[in-house]
Order: C-alpha cells, then structure tokens, then sequence
C-alpha cells in the first residue's frame, strides 16, 4: 500500500470519526497541546515525561510547529520549523525526526503534515482538533522496519 492511500485512509477514519464535523475558526489549531504519554503505545519506562506541541501561525499561510519532549531521563529535545500551508517541500531546522516538511490545513481543525529525512519518507501526522477544541488527536502514518504501513494514534489536550 503506497503511502498516500494510508494517508487517504486516515483521513476518511478521522472524518467518520465526528472530529472534524463542525467547522471552526481558523485558530482551533493554534496554541500549545501536552500529549497523554499514559497512552502512549509503549513500555511506560520508555515513555517520555512530556510531549507539548505548539502551533502558531508566521503571517497568513505559515505554520510555526515547536514540538518539545522530556525524555525518560529528564533530557529537553526540541524541534522546531515554518512551513508554507500550500503544502510545498520546505527544509526544516533542528528537527530530530525530518530535514523537509510539507503542510496544509484542508479544514481549519485538521492540519496533515508530511515528513521526510535524508530524501527518504519519514511520516504523515494527521491533526484533528475535537469540536470543543479542547483535545486534539494526531494520527501518525509510516512504514515499519519491515515494510509494513503502521498507523498509531497519540492523544493530546490543550494547554492554552
């Protein structure tokens, strides 16, 4: 299965999913989100401590993403970039999972986010902000060591 029919894929089940059903203004994304690393898809001595990501807009099309993590032994890991929201190939800067991202907001709740590292497919994060705005789900698409195509959802609640 070709990386974009998982994306396609992942879409439809966040669309049936009720999510994304009401439309809100373009600032449901904006604002700073703190994972639940409870429910993180590992052993809980892996996990990190936090997991925040920040959203704010850079001008009218630009998305300024800052991911922040606490690893298990108390290291800061910081990522952060700027990308157009047309969706065109831009280098990103100390990022520890990409070099290049392409993003766009289909619907002012749902930000898809394409990465890559060394010219290779890294993964596509879905983001739905629930009609609340208060949680947010991403859906992370990619490809395992195998080959496989792997979808793990992480679940996050706005900070502010």
């Amino acid at each position: 299965m070709k990386l974009s029919r998982v994306v396609v894929l992942a879409i439809a089940a966040i669309a049936q999913s009720g999510l994304a059903a009401e439309p809100q203004s373009s600032a449901a994304l904006v604002g700073a989100w703190a994972v639940d690393t409870s429910r993180l898809p590992m052993a809980p001595s892996a996990r990190p401590r936090s997991v925040t990501i920040t959203f704010s807009y850079e001008g009218t099309e630009r998305l300024r993403t800052k991911v922040e993590v606490v690893d298990p032994t108390g290291a800061r890991l910081e990522a952060e970039g700027v990308t157009p929201l047309d969706g065109s190939p831009t280098p990103v800067e100390s990022n520890f999972e990409a070099d290049v991202s392409a993003t766009t907001m289909p619907r002012p709740e749902v930000l898809i986010m394409q990465l890559a590292q060394n010219g290779r497919p890294a993964s596509t994060r879905i983001y739905a902000v629930s009609g609340d705005g208060n949680s947010m789900i991403e859906t992370v698409a990619y490809f395992d060591s195998d080959g496989r195509p792997v979808l793990r959802k992480n679940y996050f609640s706005r900070l502010h």
